[in-house]
């Protein structure tokens, strides 16, 4: 079980969220879910319905396609924000690397939250958008080394 300072680490960590005021934070914290899982463990399969974002807390995942690995996921990390933004079928799988802990932020917890305080709006906003640039980044600089 965490405390409330943890779970207020934790969550302030996530870059959707670092902006936002102390307050804001602890509640919604208060509401995530916290969840275990043992090594080894599917936590999602890619094509599955999504609606939770989830913040790890201890261990690591790897997030993949099949056998391909396309990132491991550790303490202080999230994976599974864009379920909690769209309605589209989860991307890749997500299976734990060693026994996890992680906090669960469910679509519906998000919406409320937004509704309550618009400004995450904003920073999810930012952050989206910081994420495309970098794929372009990526997409660009594997476009110029192939000329």
């Amino acid at each position: 079980m965490l405390t409330s300072v943890d779970r207020l680490l934790f969550v302030r960590r996530v870059p959707i969220f670092k902006e936002l005021r102390d307050d804001f934070i602890v509640r919604l914290a208060s509401v995530m879910n916290e969840l275990s899982y043992p090594a080894n463990y599917s936590i999602f399969k890619q094509g599955e319905e999504g609606q939770s974002l989830y913040i790890v807390v201890s261990g690591r995942v790897k997030v993949h396609i099949g056998e391909t690995k396309l990132a491991e996921v550790e303490q202080g990390k999230y994976f599974g924000e864009m379920a909690v933004f769209d309605t589209e079928p989860r991307s890749a799988s997500v299976t734990t690397l060693e026994p996890c802990e992680c906090l669960e932020l469910t679509q519906e917890q998000l919406y409320d939250a937004i509704e309550e305080t618009p400004e995450i709006a904003v920073n999810i906003i930012r952050e989206l958008s910081r994420l495309i640039r970098r794929l372009n980044d990526n997409m660009n600089g594997v476009n110029s080394k192939n000329r």
